[in-house]
């Protein structure tokens, strides 16, 4: 079955004003779009055909670069909107506080990490929480590379990613990345989050 572009649980202004609506729909409609178009096309008729995006991606060192690109393209943009919900929601409770805590010390240290990789990956990526053998650390990664992926300096599961493509937040921050990955911030759906580290 060919992969979709999700439907967004919530309006292309619903994030405002921290991420605008114009952002939200040229992000999802174009770029997102774009992805999911290309990986289809990348993958038809190959042995890649049928499998899960998850299965594709960790072994994504024996693929085209076509399918590296839009695979991580389709994948990151999916895990993205899901992480982020209209006014954000509860901060980290339960097993997910618990494992911030004792991974970093405190969600302020954690907090203070995601920034620092999100701000200091150069040029276009990501920035991740990531579970990696029932630890969670923090990385960054280039273009649409993720911690799924075979190539991966750091590879885990992400249960938190922020977009730092200029695409992301351009037309509202211009260059100032600081101040998007801070607004990014007010929108985390922590229990998106917590599903996701909970497996």
């Amino acid at each position: 079955m060919a992969f979709e572009l999700p439907k967004l649980g919530y309006d292309y202004t619903a994030l405002e004003p921290h991420i605008d609506a114009r952002t939200m729909e040229i992000h999802h409609t174009k770029h997102h779009a774009g992805y999911t178009t290309n990986l289809n096309n990348a993958v038809s008729g190959s042995a890649l055909e049928g499998k899960s995006i998850e299965e594709i991606l960790k072994g994504i060192s024996g693929q085209s670069t076509a399918v590296r690109n839009n695979g991580g393209g389709y994948y990151n943009h999916n895990l993205y909107w899901e992480v982020m919900a209209p006014g954000g929601s509860p901060k980290p409770e339960g097993v997910l506080l618990d494992a911030l805590n004792e991974s970093f010390g405190s969600v302020e240290n954690f907090r203070e990490s995601f920034v620092q990789a999100a701000l200091t990956r150069f040029g276009s990526g990501w920035a991740w929480l990531v579970l990696q053998n029932n630890k969670m650390v923090v990385s960054s990664t280039p273009n649409q590379d993720n911690p799924l992926m075979d190539v991966a300096d750091v590879q885990g599961t992400p249960v938190l990613g922020v977009d730092v493509w200029e695409h992301a937040y351009y037309l509202n921050y211009q260059n100032r990345r600081p101040d998007y990955v801070n607004a990014f911030w007010n929108l985390i759906n922590w229990d998106e989050v917590a599903r996701r580290f909970k497996g």
